[in-house]
């Protein structure tokens, strides 16, 4: 990539896709703690998202790989716990590559309907919570947001996809458009490693109504239920015993 210069930057699903000249693409997964630091010609160094702080002394610690670019900048990607990782690819072999040609649509797009949902889970015997969870059915959608949305669906997280209704289905891809919306307008969940102690974060873990809450009363109006927490896929799930079923 010596020489190249970066034409855009997109994303799809969890994966963030730097596009060269020369139909080259770099292929990103932060993973839990990856991040990106630019430094700029006066050698400022600038943050690239708002969940994070810089610390000099303990950033360089975890620096993975620096791009030097033209006028003395820098790209800087840094992780902590290193489960990220960055792969080049050519731009011809994008839709086949392995991380890429499975992913399911994102949960905004308007492929992701009743008639979609229906056809994909047709002879399928898995739980609502595997499912939402699987990267192949639905792009993007993380343990957080999938808790949430099976709380304001009122669909337990072990039902089977076989026995969910017409109208079960309705409300669990109409709460998974509007909780994702939801999140993106209030600036994701800033929780643990993404914690900042100054600056602007993440705010919608502020309005959790189950995530977390294990063996608080549940918020629904009218609903005596307790939150429960149980583990399912090595994934901790969150839900109301009365109200969700």
């Amino acid at each position: 990539i010596i020489g190249l210069k970066f034409k855009k930057i997109s994303r799809r699903s969890k994966y963030l896709l730097f596009f060269f000249d020369k139909d080259i693409v770099m292929l990103v997964h932060l993973g839990m703690t990856g991040k990106f630091f630019f430094v700029n010609r006066k050698r400022k160094k600038h943050k690239t998202s708002f969940y994070y702080d810089i610390n000099e002394e303990k950033d360089k610690k975890h620096d993975r790989i620096i791009f030097d670019l033209s006028n003395n900048q820098k790209l800087i990607y840094n992780d902590i716990r290193k489960f990220g990782f960055i792969k080049f690819i050519k731009r011809v072999n994008l839709d086949q590559n392995i991380h890429l040609k499975s992913l399911g649509p994102e949960p905004l797009s308007i492929n992701f309907n009743i008639r979609y949902f229906k056809n994909y889970i047709e002879g399928k015997k898995r739980t609502i919570k595997d499912l939402l969870m699987d990267q192949k059915f639905l792009s993007g959608l993380g343990n957080i947001y999938v808790n949430e949305i099976l709380f304001f669906s009122g669909v337990s997280p072990t039902k089977k996809i076989k026995k969910l209704t017409n109208f079960e289905i309705q409300k669990i891809i109409k709460f998974s458009k509007k909780i994702i919306s939801k999140a993106i307008e209030l600036g994701g969940s800033s929780i643990k490693d993404f914690s900042s102690s100054s600056g602007k974060k993440g705010s919608f873990q502020q309005h959790f109504s189950v995530y977390g809450k294990k063996g608080e009363n549940c918020s629904k109006v009218r609903c005596v239920g307790i939150i429960k927490k149980i583990v399912i896929a090595n994934r901790a799930s969150f839900f109301c015993n009365k109200c969700q079923k």
